[in-house]
């Protein structure tokens, strides 16, 4: 697909919008609560006014959706897009780390055209990782080609990246009583852990509720580096709608395969979306 350097030229503005408007407000920035409970600070919205702008100045044929947009504003951009493509961003994944100084958080953003996500990026300015991808042509980590699997862990051999308090109670509390792998992390930024699975840093992930901005970059990034996802009901992850989806994923197709029977086997009836 002929984006015509639009991978670097967008890389560049994510990283400049991230290091002038996220950086200098980490751990010192005033916050509140959205209707449903998540925090949202200065830096999320000053983020988002900044890349809305930036975007929509030189891709005006693109519509903009961003998180902190309110709802039937979101809505009716998804419901009324039917143009040459879509940007979705989420200006900062990880707010709650943001805001108590855990350095794990990033910008995510997609390009979705005709229903799909086609570029994605995603950037840690904390580690300065800024991790891309163009469907068809792969991902990178840096400008650096994220090269596929030739060998992964067995299930019981490794590193999971879960997240517990979105899941039933059954899966939950056998995740949390008798796992069927190594070692367990939850890090509490969606975007970044697509990534990091996609980086092989662990090797396979359970999220139980992700929205289209969580998921967008994510699942393009992983599956360019040669992963795989899908649903808890077994289904794609990206819907290009509002609602909450569920991610089993793995680094490579065998761990895949195992992590997603053990599931089905331990899963909560009529829990999946």
């Amino acid at each position: 697909m002929p984006f015509d350097n639009l991978i670097p030229q967008v890389r560049a503005i994510v990283i400049d919008a991230a290091r002038a408007e996220l950086l200098p407000r980490f751990a010192e920035v005033s916050r509140m609560f959205k209707a449903d409970g998540s925090l949202v600070t200065a830096a999320d919205t000053a983020m988002q006014r900044r890349m809305q702008l930036e975007l929509t100045k030189r891709w005006p044929e693109y519509n903009f959706l961003g998180e902190e947009m309110p709802e039937q504003e979101q809505q009716a951009i998804l419901t009324a897009s039917n143009g040459p493509g879509l940007w979705c961003l989420d200006p900062l994944d990880g707010t709650s780390n943001f805001v108590h100084g855990i350095p794990f958080f990033a910008t995510s953003l997609a390009l979705v055209i005709n229903g799909e996500p086609v570029a994605g990026w995603i950037y840690d300015p904390i580690r300065d990782e800024c991790f891309t991808a163009e469907k068809g042509k792969g991902a990178w980590l840096n400008e650096v080609a994220m090269p596929h699997m030739s060998e992964c862990p067995t299930l019981r051999r490794s590193m999971a990246a879960v997240d517990l308090k979105r899941l039933g109670p059954r899966l939950g509390a056998t995740l949390a009583q008798s796992p069927p792998y190594g070692s367990q992390r939850s890090f509490g930024s969606s975007a970044l852990e697509w990534c990091w699975l996609a980086a092989n840093r662990f090797h396979i992930y359970l999220h139980g509720a992700q929205k289209l901005w969580d998921y967008a970059a994510g699942t393009l990034i992983l599956s360019e580096a040669g992963g795989y996802a899908e649903t808890l009901d077994g289904e794609k992850v990206f819907s290009g709608g509002l609602g909450a989806r569920s991610v089993v994923a793995a680094r490579d197709a065998a761990l895949f395969e195992a992590w997603r029977s053990w599931i089905a086997e331990h899963n909560d009836p009529g829990s999946s979306e």
